[in-house]
Parts: C-alpha cells; sequence; structure tokens
C-alpha cells in the first residue's frame, strides 16, 4: 500500500485516523500497532508472521539484556540480537546474491533461493537492532509494554522507507505525546507536500527517465538530461516519502526526526552526506563507525573504518555490485575530501559546488545502473566517450516536455522558496493572507495529485526495494 495511492489516502488512512482519535489514550497505541500490523500485511501477507517475530525477538532480547547480571551474558544476549536480526536480512537480501557469485567463482551451479525481499526489512531491522544496542549501552531503558515496541518498530508512517527513527528519539512520545489541531494542521501539511514532491515531480521525473531508457537516439546532452533527471527523481520520491512520513507522525502525535536538508547545495560529498538520508547516515556514524575507533585512530584506520562503513552502505541499498561499487565510491572520495582537497573546496564556493553536483551526477548513474558495465558506459556516454551524437532531435522533444518540471525541480532542491516564506512570514499583512490561501490551495493540491494518481499508471517508491 503505497501512501500515494487511492487506496491508503481514502480508505485506510482515514479510517485509521479515525479510529486513533476515538480510542482512550490507553489503546492510541493498540491502534497504530493493529493498523500498522495490516498496513504490512496488505502487501506482504506471508511476511507479517515474520515480521512479528522481529518484533517480539527484539522484545524478549531487550528485557533479557537489561535484567541480566554479568557483562559477558548481556553481551551475549546483544549478539543473538544482532545474529538473528542480521541472519533474517541475510537470507532474504542477499543470499541469492553470493550463491550467485559463489556459481560464477566456482562453475558449480547451486540453485538459487529465490526468496522475495521482505519489504522494509532492511529499515525495520536497523530500527531493532539501534534498540537493543541502545539497551545494552544503557541509553536507554527496555520497553516492558510489547504492544508499545511493537507500535514503535511497525509504526506504518515510517515503516516500509524511513527515516530510520530510533527508540531514544520516541522513547517518551510513546507515553505521552501532544495531540492538538496546530499539530495535526502542521501534519497535513507537511503530508500534502511529500505528496506533491511524490506525484508531480518524482513520478514526471521518473518517466523521463525511462522514457531515456527505451530512446532509440540517445545523445549526450541526452545522458545529461537523463542524470539530472534521476538525481532529482530519487531526491523527490524519496524525500516526498520522508515528508509524508513526517507529516502523518505529526497526525499521531510524533516528532520524527529530518531526513533531508537541501543536499544539492553541499560544498563537498562530507556535506552532502551530513544533508542526504540523515538518519541512515547516523545510524552507521553511531553503531559502526564511531564503535570501529571513528576518527580516534590512526590514519591508516581511518581508511579501513571509512571503506567498511561505506561498503556496508552500499551493500544495504541493495545485493548488486553496482550497490557496493557506489559505495567504494562515495569511500574514496570522502578519504580524498578528508586527507587532502578539503583545505581546496573551501576556498571557492562555486568550484566545490560545481565539483559536488558532477560527483554525485555520476554516483546517481551508477546507483541506477543494472550492473558495473552499465554504470561504466553511462558515464562515459555522458562525457561523449559512446560514440554518441551531442545532440538529436528527440533529445530536443524531451526537454521540450518536461523542460518545466525540470526548471521546478531544480528550483525546488534548493531552499529559495523556504528562504522566500520565511521572509514573507516577518509581514504581518502577507502572513495573514498566506494563512488565508493555505486554506485553499492545500485542497486544491490534494485535488491535483489524486487526478494525476486517478489517470496515472508510473507510482512506484524507490526505496521499497531497499
Amino acid at each position: 500500500m503505497l501512501f500515494s495511492g487511492i487506496p491508503f489516502l481514502f480508505f485506510f488512512f482515514p479510517c485509521v485516523l479515525i479510529l486513533y482519535y476515538l480510542a482512550p489514550k490507553s489503546l492510541k497505541n493498540s491502534v497504530l500497532l493493529i493498523s500498522s500490523l495490516f498496513f504490512y500485511a496488505w502487501g506482504e501477507q506471508k511476511y507479517v508472521i515474520l515480521f512479528a517475530i522481529s518484533i517480539l525477538c527484539g522484545y524478549v532480547f531487550g528485557l533479557l539484556i537489561e535484567n541480566t547480571r554479568g557483562k559477558a551474558l548481556k553481551r551475549l544476549f546483544l549478539v543473538l540480537s544482532v545474529t538473528q536480526n542480521l541472519a533474517f536480512l541475510c537470507y532474504f537480501k542477499y543470499a541469492d546474491f553470493f550463491i550467485s557469485n559463489f556459481n560464477a567463482a566456482t562453475g558449480l551451479s547451486v540453485p538459487l533461493l529465490r526468496t522475495v525481499l521482505p519489504i522494509g526489512i532492511s529499515f525495520y531491522t536497523f530500527q531493532i537492532l539501534s534498540y537493543t544496542v541502545d539497551v545494552y549501552r544503557g541509553d536507554v531503558k527496555a520497553q516492558r509494554n510489547p504492544v508499545d515496541l511493537g507500535a514503535y518498530i511497525s509504526m506504518f508512517p515510517q515503516l516500509i522507507a524511513g527515516p530510520i527513527v530510533r527508540y531514544s528519539d520516541v522513547e517518551k512520545q510513546l507515553k505521552d505525546r501532544t495531540h492538538s489541531m496546530a499539530k495535526t494542521s502542521l501534519g497535513v501539511r507537511r503530508f500534502t507536500i511529500g505528496l506533491a514532491k511524490k506525484v508531480l515531480l518524482a513520478n514526471r521525473l521518473g518517466e523521463l527517465c525511462d522514457m531515456f531508457r527505451a530512446s532509440g537516439e540517445q545523445s549526450v546532452v541526452f545522458y545529461w538530461v537523463y542524470a539530472v533527471s534521476y538525481c532529482l527523481h530519487i531526491y523527490f520520491d524519496f524525500s516526498g516519502y520522508s515528508d509524508m512520513a513526517i507529516g502523518l507522525g505529526h497526525m499521531f502525535g510524533f516528532d520524527f526526526i529530518e531526513n533531508f536538508n537541501y543536499p544539492f547545495i553541499s560544498k563537498s560529498v562530507t556535506e552532502f552526506w551530513r544533508r542526504w538520508h540523515m538518519s541512515l547516515g547516523s545510524w552507521f556514524r553511531d553503531y559502526v563507525y564511531i564503535p570501529m575507533g571513528g576518527n580516534r585512530v590512526p590514519k591508516w584506520r581511518q581508511i579501513i573504518n571509512i571503506s567498511t562503513v561505506w561498503m556496508l552502505t552500499g551493500f544495504w541499498h541493495g545485493a548488486n555490485w553496482n550497490f557496493i561499487l557506489w559505495g567504494v565510491y562515495f569511500a574514496i572520495l570522502l578519504m580524498i575530501e578528508k586527507f587532502f582537497l578539503m583545505k581546496y573546496l573551501k576556498k571557492s564556493k562555486i568550484i566545490s559546488r560545481i565539483y559536488l553536483l558532477i560527483v554525485v551526477i555520476i554516483s546517481f548513474l551508477i546507483f541506477n545502473a543494472t550492473d558495473v558495465k552499465q554504470a561504466w558506459v553511462d558515464t562515459v556516454s555522458m562525457f561523449g566517450f559512446g560514440n554518441l551524437p551531442v545532440f538529436s532531435a528527440e533529445t530536443l522533444y524531451y526537454i521540450r516536455s518536461y523542460g518545466i518540471t525540470l526548471i521546478i525541480a531544480i528550483f525546488g532542491a534548493t531552499p529559495a522558496a523556504k528562504i522566500l516564506a520565511e521572509k514573507a512570514d516577518k509581514n504581518e499583512g502577507i502572513l495573514k493572507v498566506k494563512n488565508a490561501l493555505e486554506c485553499v490551495v492545500i485542497p486544491a493540491i490534494l485535488v491535483i495529485c489524486t487526478a494525476f494518481l486517478v489517470d496515472g499508471s508510473f507510482n512506484p517508491f524507490l526505496y521499497f526495494r531497499f
């Protein structure tokens, strides 16, 4: 069930919201848990049991870790928790990858398992892992109410594609959170913005990327149009989802962490990854990089730490060599910046931003390739090494057809609109007009998005496959 789908917008979510607000405080988490399990079962009937087992294991291991005396035994239960979660993740997500590569290396024909990837397993696995690790560290108390912990792990607003909400961020909110018209209004506005990002921008840009792949008249310029379109496509797709998740959280009284902060205005790859998918970056920092020693070790160890984290980051995104290459690519860039390039990037904002945009565009060509060979072909073709014409009539056609969408997307990927709105809010008269118009604009956007959804067919969420 997609947030940007008719069943969710007009059936599931209104019913859940009504039940949630009618339920007494003591039962609100139960409503969230039951509705979230139903939401998951809608698309994954056979894996909802696996999901429930993961939640139960997280609950039991959390209690065992907290209530056990003796550091060795606590550590044993933590290791068992980590092993169980990673075993599920590796079996369903990576088993066939390892088998196929083993067959390629040995010439054998070990049959593939053909497992279907459970939706959202990468996200909820990381949430359970962070919970048990934090209990082990003593950063949080183990949750003794299985309904409350189940509601946290399964909460449908952030279940499928994040942001990766840590238990420590919502521990108090699970017991005591604020519900108000102001917060609900904020949630509706944030959800609507995310829906518009997804339906009006990401879906259109995704269509353009598909048309590029199907085109018989690719050119150097068309490759650049495709590369820029894909960067913006994945940004508005994922940031739109995050906006919707945060908005839904507000409606249920939760304050989820931000996941994006205008990453394309960054002046280095280091800054980019502080602004892009921030919940994932901070997760790897706190649970992998820092425990390995972080920056508090000799340079050769820092190189190992950075390489390990980014190989894992790439592999987390998918069981394919292009994702590992994508992670290694960023690891190399980050090490170059850390040990050499950063001091030069700080001297010129213009050059640093051009550098950032080029390396990020290349990174997403690698990310979206079906294999390493296609990643190479796409990259060299963009720079004129693929025996392609510089321009073509078909390229012009698609630029004309999608030019306005591209311009709006480029503008929307910067904080320009936010800055203008903040300046306008300082004027009391403009603020009153803005608040009055919002009552009309928000419903209008919902109507327009609904019309696009009813009329169109391209509506996937990219991060569902991760």
